[in-house]
């Protein structure tokens, strides 16, 4: 019998990625990381991860070491005789790194911008003066990271009761949330993230409609796609959507 949410799927991002996410997320200076709390979100972040089975590299692990490293370098007191010449900051070589993947990550967008159209919906108005029907754009929707997705579980993870996580197959199953979730983006084109958690209680739940939703994603049967920058998730039909692409 196969394991019901144990299932192996791609981390879409690295480390780096994560990083920068917390450090756009707390809103904090790059060059003055605080990196007490970074650490440990980050930490939270990758528990969330194991908690979700997901695939997770190496290069996860060996930054976790480097944050706990450099953390407890910065824990240590300064020696009288070293207070003359002033050392080298702990952090000087994870910001340096975090800036030059950021610069690759920026030159990546402006490439990818000049290949792509942006993602523009449209709706029918009223018709104008001169009888004719025209689009009316609505507001441009962002690209979602792994990252911004698993923020918005993490809270929704923080409503659900403690409990044991413990599941059979008959009482729920990755295939059957699909089939749930694809049947509500069938009927409104597109839904907030949090509507597809309204009927989950429990912890297990959450976590296995979770991941339903990234299978649907990676095999590219729902978007998802947020209003502004750690704004509200929607989650969107892809077919529904390039066939009005197509048509507009």
């Amino acid at each position: 019998m196969e394991d019901l949410y144990n299932i192996k799927l791609p981390v879409f991002e690295g480390p780096m990625d994560l990083l920068l996410h917390l450090i756009r997320e707390n809103k904090v200076d790059i060059y003055d990381i605080p990196i007490a709390l970074i650490t440990r979100q980050y930490l939270e972040y990758i528990d969330i991860i194991r908690d979700l089975d997901l695939e997770l590299a190496g290069d996860f692990v060996v930054m976790a070491a480097t944050l706990i490293q450099i953390k407890s370098r910065m824990l240590l007191p300064v020696e009288e005789a070293a207070e003359e010449e002033p050392m080298a900051d702990p952090r000087l070589e994870l910001v340096q790194r975090l800036l030059e993947y950021q610069a690759y990550k920026d030159a990546a967008s402006i490439l990818r911008e000049r290949e792509e159209s942006a993602l523009t919906l449209y709706k029918r108005s009223p018709l104008e003066n001169d009888g004719e029907e025209v689009p009316e754009q609505e507001p441009y929707l962002f690209d979602v990271s792994i990252y911004d997705l698993l923020a918005a579980f993490k809270k929704m993870l923080e409503t659900a009761p403690p409990e044991i996580r413990t599941i059979t197959r008959e009482t729920l199953t990755v295939k059957d949330r699909m089939s749930t979730i694809v049947n509500m983006i069938e009927h409104a084109d597109s839904i907030r993230f949090e509507e597809v958690f309204k009927d989950n209680v429990t912890r297990i739940q959450m976590i296995v409609t979770f991941l339903a939703m990234l299978e649907l994603l990676r095999l590219g049967l729902v978007r998802v796609y947020q209003e502004k920058e750690f704004g509200s998730i929607w989650i969107i039909n892809a077919q529904r959507q390039e066939e009005t692409a197509a048509a507009g």
